[in-house]
């Protein structure tokens, strides 16, 4: 690991003396947001993160390292044209060719792993593209989800994927689906759909519990925690759903594949709202960066409350201890 993994001293001095840390995703910077708003909109998540009493911890990968913990200069860079977009599958090569790249939600969540952080914050995962019938086009993220110890704070999908077929995948793989302080999934640009989440926290100390209980038992894998955007920036959803399945068409004509087709999405998106996505994307990413920090605080409050089994004192330990 020493030769592929650099931590921020802020973030390992935090980590070693047992506090909250929270993992940002970098894709949002190079691919999710236009600039200088995908620099402002990074630097104000930080700073939401430090408000709650937790160190941000935002990865990417750069000159062939991930780096966890980034300073103002690296965010400028990571919003320069050239970035790559790294998921799980991409992470050897962008290393190997010490490449700069944005991490995703499922590089993300590898790297945030590594380091020993448990919490990370996002703004939508990735999931079940509308048509995956003929495409089989189903996000990483999902995979990682059921495989790494991290959970995810999110305002649940992006709005531009399958939403009822992703949760259906999530069950499949043993995934909890927590609503934070509601019983129904998260629309990203709307508060919720009539999907039903697989249980309901209202409070930091609650959903700190659940990520105990599951790793303490030797449940492998990440919780999604979905935290509704605020009611004064949620979209019109017959307004949003039209133009997210005029976007799917525009997409699907000029045969947009792969990781090219959620950057596609996004951007018609804030095109054809007229910019209103974009201003309720920066904010649930903001307030999913406060909710996180808020888990971060509990969940590292909590470490020194519970005893850990011996079974698991003397096999894999849980993120944070």
């Amino acid at each position: 690991m020493q030769d592929f993994l650099s931590i921020h001293p802020e973030v390992a001095q935090a980590l070693k003396q047992g506090r909250a840390v929270v993992a940002l995703e970098s894709t949002v910077i190079s691919h999710g947001l236009p600039y200088p708003a995908n620099v402002e909109t990074a630097r104000a998540i930080e700073a939401a993160v430090r408000a709650e009493g937790a160190i941000p911890a935002t990865i990417a990968v750069l000159d062939g390292r991930i780096r966890v913990g980034l300073d103002d200069e690296d965010l400028e860079r990571l919003a320069q044209p050239g970035v790559r977009k790294v998921s799980r599958r991409d992470l050897p090569l962008a290393l190997a060719q010490q490449a700069d790249g944005a991490t995703t939600v499922a590089s993300t969540m590898i790297a945030a792993h590594l380091a020993g952080i448990a919490v990370f914050a996002t703004g939508g995962i990735g999931g079940v593209h509308r048509g995956m019938e003929t495409t089989l086009d189903i996000s990483a993220d999902l995979e990682e989800l059921a495989g790494t110890d991290v959970a995810v704070i999110c305002a649940g999908a992006k709005a531009i994927l399958d939403l009822p077929r992703t949760l259906e995948y999530l069950e499949t793989k043993g995934v909890p689906v927590i609503g934070y302080g509601t019983d129904r999934f998260p629309a990203f640009y709307t508060a919720s759909l009539p999907l039903p989440v697989d249980g309901r926290c209202d409070t930091p100390d609650e959903v700190a519990r659940v990520l105990r209980a599951k790793w303490l038992l030797g449940l492998g894998g990440g919780v999604v925690v979905g935290v509704p955007i605020p009611d004064a920036a949620a979209l019109d959803a017959e307004a949003v759903e039209a133009a997210i399945q005029r976007a799917v068409a525009e997409a699907d004509a000029q045969g947009v594949r792969g990781k090219a087709l959620t950057p596609f999405l996004l951007k018609r998106m804030e095109e054809l709202t007229d910019g209103a996505s974009l201003t309720a994307n920066r904010a649930l990413l903001l307030n999913n960066a406060a909710v996180g920090a808020r888990i971060a605080v509990a969940y590292a409050k909590q470490k020194g409350e519970l005893t850990l089994p011996k079974k698991v004192q003397t096999a894999k330990r849980p993120p944070g201890y």
